[in-house]
């Protein structure tokens, strides 16, 4: 539970990243699949909305192109927001960085659980305004991982995750023989093999939870992932809260 707490936290282990990163990973599948079953599409990896975007602007299906933009752009806004908010809490010392975006995709994910019968309505990108919501989030989400493991971890797709643990399985199965030195026997990495092993892990079992609770329940299913976001996010806010408190005290004290 401790280290749970400290998820979100300014210093960091390679253990507290595949966490956050494998937490994060089932919040994504459990977004992906169940936003499908809403919207029709899948909102977290933008390689389909790239390729849509070249087939229909060829098609002349501009409804659909100007959808693919949206999207698109959605998930590049939510990506800089990240950026902004990570920046802006390193150059004012704060040690919630990596909290705040985590806080913010929190409250538009019980936004979108309280609010998503709601978001439904057409935008000028001619998708739902839901379909831009999880689009941001899935940004939002994705560059924080990113920025928190170094690109070295990614939660929101699984195209990477999978190419490396195909990597490292042919590295675990290659035949070395043995007559050949040490240094040039060629050696998976079981560290990584664990890493993306439980991410594509995560990311199916949050895929199944997310399709059946938003099949049986709807909505308002999103509310237990959004809580436990806003539970990682909230003890570095805390310490931060904290600190500029304790710090307007003394400057009370020290005024004449």
């Amino acid at each position: 539970m401790r280290r749970l707490r400290h998820l979100t936290g300014q210093h960091r282990t390679p253990y507290m990243n595949r966490l956050l990163g494998g937490l994060l990973a089932f919040n994504a599948g459990a977004i992906n699949a169940g936003g499908f079953l809403v919207v029709g599409m899948y909102t977290s990896h933008m390689t389909g909305f790239a390729s849509l975007l070249a087939d229909n602007l060829v098609l002349g299906h501009m409804a659909l192109v100007l959808g693919a933009v949206g999207a698109l752009l959605a998930f590049t806004i939510g990506a800089a927001v990240t950026a902004v908010l990570v920046n802006w809490a390193r150059q004012n010392h704060l040690r919630s960085e990596y909290a705040l975006p985590l806080l913010l995709e929190a409250v538009l994910m019980l936004l979108f659980g309280l609010l998503g019968a709601t978001l439904n309505r057409q935008t000028p990108f001619a998708v739902p305004l839901t379909v831009l919501v999880l689009a941001f989030t899935m940004g939002l989400q994705n560059a924080l991982v990113s920025k928190i493991s170094s690109s070295q971890i990614r939660t929101t797709h699984m195209t990477g995750v999978i190419t490396d643990l195909g990597i490292e399985l042919g590295k675990m199965f290659y035949w070395n023989r043995t007559a050949s030195p040490l240094e040039s026997r060629v050696r998976a990495n079981r560290i990584k093999l664990r890493l993306f092993g439980t991410l594509l892990a995560m990311f199916i079992a949050g895929g199944v939870v997310g399709a059946a609770g938003f099949k049986y329940i709807g909505f308002i299913w999103v509310m237990p992932l959004a809580l436990m976001l806003l539970m990682l996010s909230l003890p570095p806010l805390h310490a931060d809260f904290r600190r500029v408190r304790r710090r307007r005290a003394l400057a009370l004290k020290e005024a004449p």
